[in-house]
């Protein structure tokens, strides 16, 4: 199948899936009723036999200004790749929200997302991750490296407050574990995913073509986003809560200076940390895995604390039992966001797969990724749709 036909197949899938009802039935309002946050999934026993990877800490970065928010070196974990997938990679982005303030980014560098020091090792490696095939077909022999997130801008910074003794540098992190990467074997790369959960999955988005760059056109390069899509919606109150908080990342970090310029050059900076605003403009093949219901942001955008002093969204928020009226808001997010993906899933180099589940980050999960998981009326399971598009296979 060529590329063109590829790129209609699955917006196809994405329109069947997602649109196909406008307004949810009883049958699955009673379903998403039933679910409850990040613990919607079976939980799975994994024992001993998951993949753990300790960490490495990249000190030549101290010297490249290359630093975590208290000036930590940054670091990642990485798996070697064997057999088929020993030229093959897989960058994965860590999330954790973000710091707006520089008070909320001096509480950020006494946590292991704001220092290396702080930083738990080993990791667990699932999903996307993990190193067996019967979870994960297509990668499970590929090299696999998890970039500890540690800047709280989305990899984005390059700046620093003297005064508050904060280093913004995060996309210097991100070019500078690459090139330590890059040394040891990625540069051979025949293939390579970018991908990131959450925060990391908008630096993902915003990553995307710098991660490009650093290979020859011979090897594939393609990046994905997972749970990364934030909106710029409005909130219950009809307040932009995040709209306010990305406001403060960007202006406590100096984003305006590094996001991209084919977005600043008509929009204001705030504009340009909203997925929405730029993915149209990313020139290497993007997949967007998404919840159109996500967790975080129906807790921390749409009805945050903030936003609804009498607590009357708290059930709905906390296990996603919703009223009536609250759906509708609910539905009304999520063709906003099926809207704002319209043009990006025209392309014919991009892919996306948006589920209708109460969830945030799904690709890193054992449980959301595996094939033999997924839900009814996913012919598919994540894992599956990912890699068909990844390889451009033909639907069957």
């Amino acid at each position: 199948m060529n590329a063109l036909l590829w790129s209609w197949s699955l917006t196809g899938l994405f329109l069947l899936s997602i649109l196909a009802n406008g307004v949810m039935g009883s049958d699955e309002m009673d379903l998403f009723n039933n679910f409850s946050g990040t613990n919607m999934f079976q939980k799975q026993d994994d024992g001993a036999d998951v993949l753990m990877v300790g960490l490495t800490l990249v000190q030549t970065a101290a010297a490249e200004g290359a630093v975590c928010l208290d000036g930590s070196v940054p670091g990642y974990h990485l798996y070697r790749g064997y057999g088929s997938g020993a030229n093959n990679w897989i960058i994965q982005l860590q999330g954790g929200a973000w710091c707006d303030s520089i008070e909320d980014c001096q509480n950020r560098k006494r946590s292991r997302v704001g220092s290396s020091t702080l930083m738990e090792t080993p990791i667990e490696f699932k999903g996307i991750l993990s190193n067996k095939a019967a979870e994960n077909p297509d990668f499970y022999n590929w090299n696999k490296a998890v970039v500890r997130y540690c800047d709280g801008a989305s990899f984005s910074g390059d700046s620093e407050n003297k005064t508050a003794q904060l280093q913004f540098r995060g996309k210097r992190i991100f070019l500078a574990v690459m090139e330590d990467l890059m040394a040891k074997g990625m540069c051979h790369a025949k293939q390579a995913l970018l991908s990131g959960c959450s925060s990391g999955g908008l630096a993902a988005i915003l990553r995307c073509d710098d991660f490009s760059s650093l290979f020859p056109p011979t090897t594939e390069v393609k990046c994905m986003s997972d749970a990364g899509f934030f909106l710029d919606a409005v909130d219950i109150s009809g307040a932009r809560s995040i709209r306010r908080m990305y406001s403060g990342v960007v202006n406590t970090q100096g984003l305006q200076n590094t996001l991209p310029l084919t977005c600043t050059s008509h929009l204001d900076p705030t504009s340009c940390f909203f997925p929405q605003n730029i993915i149209n403009q990313v020139k290497t093949p993007l997949f967007v895995l998404n919840s159109a219901f996500d967790s975080w942001q129906i807790e921390n955008s749409i009805a945050p604390p903030s936003a609804d002093p009498s607590d009357s969204w708290h059930n709905c928020r906390s296990n996603f039992t919703c009223n009536a009226s609250q759906m509708q808001f609910l539905e009304g997010f999520r063709m906003s966001m099926l809207d704002a993906l319209k043009t990006f899933s025209m392309s014919n180099k991009n892919g996306l797969f948006i589920i209708s589940r109460w969830a945030h980050c799904l690709a890193q999960r054992k449980d959301t990724w595996f094939p033999g998981n997924s839900q009814p009326g996913e012919d598919k399971g994540i894992a599956v749709v990912v890699g068909d598009w990844y390889f451009e296979r033909a639907k069957e």
